[in-house]
């Protein structure tokens, strides 16, 4: 039965006990609360990684994933994004950061934190590029549903029903609780002046949490949102306020059907896939001016969904041609690894399906990781100088750095 806005609502409001155990800093979480970024990663141990097996994922002090491959020599590359660069169902030695860095000879930290978006990215890359940890070459990995990410205020309300619920098999008696998509930093498009503008999180605090667990509040602060329109337009909401979606179709000069529930919905996808891919303009030009104040190199990575993969095989048009062409023509360095896995398919004779089975578990299973790492590892190593030792070329600070941890 077609709900109204509230009743759609409603059904997200939290619960003091979902809270409770969130910052419970006793409880088998999957992460824990930040006052800016909504959440950050905890080590933790479960079975979600390939054939069944348990995945052991370990954070250090200082923030990134665990390093193992030459832990004992400076860092110079630090990397940053979401569940595809913090390598999600792999343990420790199996991201692909580990994989290239075994292979460079020199290590790479890895600030990925899962369910990230782009924006969100950035703010920790601006947040650990002050710190000790700092490293003169940052990459930014941008993966498919970043974009829109980077626009959400609270992307609980945007995630499938069965996520919202799930606890992965832990140790004995120490399941491990997936809730982490609680309010965060994030952009918003203003409809007076066309540009995006940084929002802070509107719940910095973990008292604030317990907000969310009041129906009326969830409905008050939620539901004029433009990104919450667009999903009530996409979920047959009865009530959906059509002005808030036509005049983000004005800001974006995008012609909008709003004359039945049908075009209107497929008028708030156009929207709301639009307004993300610019936010991520607007994000990748922030990048860009912080490496270039800080004195830093910056490259974006792009990765896919197996899906995204999938379509690509087959011939069908990406969705973000638009973000390709941005980065070529702001001269930003980027590897794009969806025409990657189009050259390295044609090696196969197999389907799409069981290609993109090699690789995927959802995240990139181990073999996925390795082909990421092979795949970017040659732009990698000519955007570095001085070159990593394993393509040792004349006087290297690194080679110098790695030779003293052999003598």
């Amino acid at each position: 039965m077609p709900l109204t806005s509230a009743e759609f609502l409603r059904q997200f409001t939290l619960t003091n006990e979902l809270v409770d155990r969130f910052l419970d800093p006793d409880a088998p979480n999957w992460a824990e609360f930040d006052p800016e970024l909504g959440y950050m990663h905890r080590s933790n141990f479960m079975k979600d990684g390939v054939d069944g097996s348990y995945t052991i994922s370990r954070f250090s002090g200082t923030g990134e994933r665990r390093l193992l491959n030459f832990a004992d020599m400076p860092c110079r590359i630090n990397t940053y994004g979401d569940s595809f660069t913090e390598c999600n169902q792999v343990s420790d030695g199996e991201t692909w950061q580990e994989y290239l860095a075994a292979h460079l000879g020199e290590p790479i930290r890895n600030f990925g934190v899962g369910g990230y978006g782009v924006y969100q990215a950035y703010l920790r890359m601006v947040r650990e590029e002050s710190k000790a940890t700092s490293a003169d070459n940052v990459i930014l990995n941008i993966w498919s549903d970043d974009h829109v990410r980077s626009i959400y205020k609270w992307r609980w309300l945007h995630i499938g029903k069965n996520w919202r619920s799930v606890v992965r098999k832990g140790l004995p008696g120490r399941d491990v609780s997936m809730f982490h998509v609680n309010p965060w930093a994030h952009v918003r498009l203003s409809v007076e002046n066309g540009q995006f503008e940084e929002r802070p999180n509107p719940y910095r605090t973990p008292s604030s949490l317990y907000q969310l667990c009041d129906e009326d509040h969830v409905v008050d602060s939620f539901r004029n949102d433009f990104e919450v329109q667009a999903l009530f337009a996409t979920n047959g909401v009865t009530d959906v306020n059509i002005r808030v979606l036509r005049d983000v179709a004005g800001t974006l000069d995008i012609p909008g059907d709003f004359t039945t529930p049908e075009a209107t919905s497929l008028t708030a996808s156009e929207l709301l896939e639009n307004c993300a891919l610019r936010s991520t303009f607007f994000v990748l030009k922030k990048a860009q001016e912080f490496a270039t104040s800080e004195g830093r190199q910056l490259m974006i990575l792009l990765s896919y969904s197996s899906d995204q993969v999938t379509n690509a095989i087959r011939g069908d048009t990406r969705f973000d041609q638009e973000l390709v062409r941005f980065l070529k023509d702001n001269k930003i360095a980027y590897v794009d690894s969806l025409q990657k896995h189009v050259e390295d398919y044609a090696s196969f004779g197999c389907s799409p399906q069981e290609y993109v089975d090699r690789y995927y578990i959802g995240h990139y299973n181990p073999r996925g990781n390795h082909f990421f790492a092979f795949a970017i590892k040659d732009e990698i190593v000519d955007w570095l100088e001085p070159k990593p030792p394993a393509y040792y070329s004349g006087p290297s600070p690194t080679l110098d750095a790695l030779a003293n941890t052999l003598t």
